[in-house]
């Protein structure tokens, strides 16, 4: 290797080397990125790169970071959105790029996995360090008992659960909980791990063995580090530490990272959460709440005044004057938690920790309820009633804009690589760009296009039935006509994306009863349970809402039709749309186009991105929605969607699928 050798080309050998590992050859769009990808990492610039499914995007990040890590001794944070995605950089694509580095260089760049302090089991909790908890995720934006994990067990109960889990802990090497399969339930997991506020830290009797600390110590030797978007919203919402310092950044599946940012800064306050805070200080730390209690009431019953939706205007009096109240008893219990901290002895350390952390939490969310934010247009507040009636009505603030935190926490004095087969909207970078902080940046930005090797036009029809009456509530019958005649010409292979559940529910309803078909429906098991199945049986349908639109990964013919119902606008009631829209208007902007468009723009790119895996992939994406044709903003969000053949013949559609359906026989 000649020592005049600049980064550029040891990484176009390296990804050479890599590639033909594979047995084959660079592509020249994953070849055009690995050469600005090792420009903006050697010159501190950032970038956006939009690359097409079978670009090999991740060799086209991956090479270029490892050669910059072994030249110039930086290193890089890889994030992804995706489990799956996570799972394949780390095992099969960083150790291959490192392979393809070491031959070129002569030297082996290092990687590490680095996830959130709860996803790894907790050796102290597990030998009875802590006491049981069955109050999980007290603050969060959405309810952690209902969430489901791959492989996940379901019919073993709680009890059976955590005895496995302790088995597993004996003898785990890595403590992940990833690692452990079958999976877990939520309820089951939260009796062997705690947060990083729970943490002993070095007074533990584990210290020495913990999971999470040998991984961030892993982590900090590491020349490639791969992470995920919540411990990135974790260092934008003023935590940059859970990170290890670097100095490149890539994100993977950027299109997802405002609302990941977004959501860890999204913090909810019910009566119910407050009971759980006085149920735990009292039972960890001994500290009876009793004035703690009062003003949970107080609070529910200033909530249960209110209406559900956006506080437009701000908090009403009696919901701030409750929340003052909320405050003051919080903070007292806070300091009685430290006072009976100060009596415990070592081993009940671990019940305060928990006692500490629950009040410490629930006090940081009133401060934020009780500060400016929402009349300032920091954030917006809006009300919401749980389903089925089984919580009280609770509070939830999120942060309007996450493009500054983003620019002055994750952008800030490094170079940033953000990549997705989805980030030119429209045809242009710029919303994005705004998006995600670029514009906000010190650091000079450009956005590229390296293409695909897909022939879209060749491979797929995008079909837009202009003769179907414009969406109103629910589903037409018009609509569900075109999907049924679909399903039967397809005989199958189809994906159905709808905009709510109760537009699946009546498609799936009506293909059970007019066919012969297996359909299977989101929400009647786990969505990769259902994934599975259908990609199992070529004939089969799945239909489901917002959670299928993104992610699925089902090639060959089993996918061979792709059925939108609407253009995936936000709700009209969205409170974090509509105060989105509102700034745009009041810079000047246009936000129905900056907001709504541009979600559904994504949302739309996503969702026919689902039919084109392969490059000997076919058939046909529709969308149930004239206003794709006939709208002014229709071009824009076309322009978003992969370039398939147009059509609004429905004769030819019908006979294109036929062909297809045929095809396989």
């Amino acid at each position: 290797m000649s020592s005049k050798e600049t980064e550029v080309e040891r990484s176009e050998k390296a990804l050479a080397e890599a590639v033909s590992r594979l047995g084959g050859a660079p592509r020249e769009g994953q070849l055009e990125m690995v050469r600005r990808v090792s420009d903006a990492v050697e010159t501190g610039s950032h970038l956006l790169v939009q690359a097409g499914t079978g670009t090999g995007k991740s060799l086209g990040y991956l090479v270029p970071s490892m050669v910059h890590a072994v030249d110039a001794d930086e290193r890089t944070v890889v994030s992804t959105a995706t489990l799956a995605l996570q799972r394949q950089v780390l095992t099969k694509d960083a150790p291959l790029a490192a392979d393809a580095v070491e031959a070129v260089t002569g030297t082996r760049p290092t990687v590490a996995l680095l996830k959130g302090w709860q996803n790894y089991v907790c050796k102290h909790r597990v030998e009875g360090g802590y006491p049981a908890d069955d109050a999980d995720a007290l603050f969060s934006a959405s309810d952690a008992t209902t969430r489901k994990r791959v492989g996940e067990a379901t019919t073993a109960s709680l009890g059976e659960q955590v005895v496995r889990l302790r088995e597993w802990a004996a003898e785990t090497t890595t403590g992940d909980r990833d690692d452990l399969v079958p999976g877990v339930s939520d309820r089951a997991w939260a009796q062997v791990s705690v947060s990083k506020a729970e943490c002993l830290g070095s007074s533990c009797p584990f210290h020495e063995e913990c999971f999470p600390e040998l991984a961030r110590a892993a982590a900090a030797e590491a020349d490639l580090v791969v992470t995920n978007h919540a411990m990135l919203g974790i260092a934008a919402a003023g935590n940059p530490n859970v990170l290890p310092e670097h100095d490149v950044l890539v994100v993977d599946e950027a299109h997802e990272l405002a609302d990941r940012v977004r959501s860890q800064g999204t913090v909810s306050l019910s009566a119910s959460a407050v009971a759980r805070v006085a149920s735990t200080v009292r039972r960890d730390a001994g500290v009876i709440a009793t004035e703690l209690e009062a003003a949970g009431q107080t609070l529910q019953l200033a909530l249960a005044d209110l209406p559900d939706g956006r506080l437009a205007d701000g908090l009403p009096p009696a919901l701030r004057d409750a929340l003052v109240l909320l405050d003051t008893a919080g903070r007292q219990v806070a300091s009685d938690v430290r006072e009976a901290a100060k009596a415990r002895k070592g081993d009940e350390a671990g019940a305060v920790a928990l006692a500490r952390t629950a009040v410490g939490d629930m006090v940081d969310a009133v401060e934020r309820m009780t500060s400016d934010s929402v009349e300032n247009h920091r954030d917006v507040a809006w009300i919401e009633r749980p389903r089925m009636g089984q919580e009280p009505p609770r509070l939830t603030l999120a942060p309007i804009d996450v493009a500054g935190s983003v620019a002055d926490t994750l952008l800030a004095d490094r170079a940033a690589v953000l990549t997705s087969a989805t980030l030119a909207l429209g045809g242009s970078f710029d919303s994005m760009a705004h998006a995600l902080g670029l514009t906000l940046s010190d650091a000079p930005w450009d956005g590229i296009d390296v293409g695909t090797p897909f022939d879209y036009a060749r491979q797929g029809i995008l079909y837009t039935p202009t003769h179907l009456p414009k969406p109103g509530f629910g589903i037409s019958e018009a609509a569900l006509d075109e999907v049924l005649a679909l399903a039967e010409a397809s005989k199958g292979g189809m994906l159905g994306l709808f905009s709510s559940r109760r537009a699946a529910e009546d498609a799936a309803e009506l293909l059970r009863k007019a066919t012969d078909l297996t359909v299977y429906a989101q929400g009647e098991d786990q969505l990769p349970t259902l994934v599975e199945a259908f990609a199992a049986d070529e004939n089969a349908c799945l239909v489901g809402t917002l959670s299928l639109w993104q992610g699925v990964d089902v090639p060959g013919r089993t996918c061979r039709l792709v059925v939108i119902d609407r253009i995936p606008f936000p709700r009209p009631d969205d409170p974090v749309a509509q105060a989105r829209s509102e700034a745009v208007q009041a810079a000047g902007g246009n936000g129905f186009m900056s907001v709504s468009a541009t979600h559904a723009a994504l949302l739309l790119a996503q969702g026919a991105g689902r039919l084109v895996r392969r490059a000997d992939d076919r058939g046909v994406v529709a969308v149930l929605d004239p206003r794709l044709r006939t709208a002014r903003y229709g071009g824009f969000l076309a322009r978003s969607m992969p370039a398939l053949w147009p059509t609004r013949d429905r004769d030819t559609v019908l006979a294109a699928l036929g062909r297809l359906s045929e095809a396989g026989e």
